[in-house]
């Protein structure tokens, strides 16, 4: 089922008059559990910050920001709630001078600081949270936060994104999920049963449908360099290329499928993009991100089963089931 809990409480009436629009769209219920869901958001970049923006103006129940590093100049370029002035950011962290200027979007959400490094989050602190997104960290991080939300006895949906540049993935794990579907106008109950991070990246590639995007298969090269080579995504440049092309035939010979399914022009644009995020696909990433949320929470609305892709070289996004359901 979506996060949030049940929705028994009623709206207040500052609340019904404040979302009035948006409870004509996706009804009171939907409201309802909106308003009484717990997001955590593990690091904060161009793109979670739309997302943060979004679930915000929609009227989610609190956010907490966890991201202690301090600003960069990559941040000043992607990220649009810091100002361009060291007087405001100086000495701050990325989610201590974002959480104020979200505040200010949407006063009755509870917007807050969360400390603390994400690698070593328990589970106590996780059963705070309906809703789980985190961004430009390790795999062995995403993993770890994956895997503590399965384990808990509540259920806490998953998510990760990341943007490099031009190119961007999202992934969704919402374990069980029941929602609403209204293909001939009555509604009709769906199920959906996830797999973890770890047992998706883990299907055998030859297993794969061949019209799986590309960008699937070049995201999993650069996360293996990036594991092996104990690095956080975007610490890599151009120089890497050798190594990279070296990794993807190892992986290409292991999995028994051509070097071709992953282009060489493809990993020197994940690879030239380094750190940096471009903020028309922030906008798209952190859009489709905010939505899904939603509809997880709402349990309305057929949602991305499990990962999402953009690139912004054709404009067009796909969304991947892996492993493909057994229909397909």
């Amino acid at each position: 089922m979506g996060g949030g809990g049940g929705a028994e409480e009623e709206l207040t009436a500052q609340e019904t008059a404040l979302y009035d629009r948006q409870i004509r769209v996706w009804g009171v219920d939907a409201q309802k559990r909106l308003s009484k869901a717990h997001v955590l958001v593990c690091g904060v970049n161009g793109t979670t910050i739309e997302f943060c923006k979004n679930i915000v103006l929609a009227g989610v129940g609190s956010l907490s920001l966890m991201d202690d590093h301090m600003v960069t100049e990559d941040d000043l370029n992607s990220n649009f709630l810091i100002p361009h002035d060291e007087s405001v950011y100086g000495g701050k962290s990325r989610a201590e001078v974002c959480c104020e200027s979200l505040k200010d979007f949407n006063p009755m959400v509870r917007v807050a600081v969360a400390k603390g490094n994400p690698s070593l989050i328990d589970g106590t602190f996780i059963d705070m949270f309906d809703i789980i997104v985190v961004s430009c960290a390790s795999l062995k991080t995403k993993l770890f936060i994956n895997d503590n939300c399965r384990k808990r006895s509540k259920h806490i949906a998953f998510y990760s994104v990341e943007c490099k540049d031009s190119c961007g993935e999202i992934f969704v794990d919402l374990q069980d999920h029941s929602y609403l579907q209204k293909p001939g106008g009555e509604p009709e109950q769906q199920e959906l049963k996830y797999p973890s991070l770890q047992e998706a990246i883990s299907v055998p590639w030859k297993d794969l449908s061949k019209r799986t995007t590309k960008l699937y298969y070049a995201m999993r090269v650069l996360e293996s360099y990036e594991s092996s080579e104990g690095r956080d995504p975007g610490e890599t440049s151009l120089s890497d290329l050798p190594a990279v092309l070296a990794r993807r035939k190892d992986m290409c010979d292991r999995m028994s499928v051509d070097e071709s399914k992953i282009p060489t022009s493809l990993l020197e644009r994940l690879l030239a993009a380094g750190k940096k995020e471009h903020p028309p696909v922030c906008a798209i990433l952190g859009g489709i991100l905010g939505q899904e949320v939603i509809k997880s929470i709402s349990c309305k609305g057929d949602p991305i089963k499990n990962f999402f892709y953009f690139d912004d070289a054709d404009g067009k996004g796909a969304m991947e089931d892996i492993p493909p359901t057994p229909e397909d």
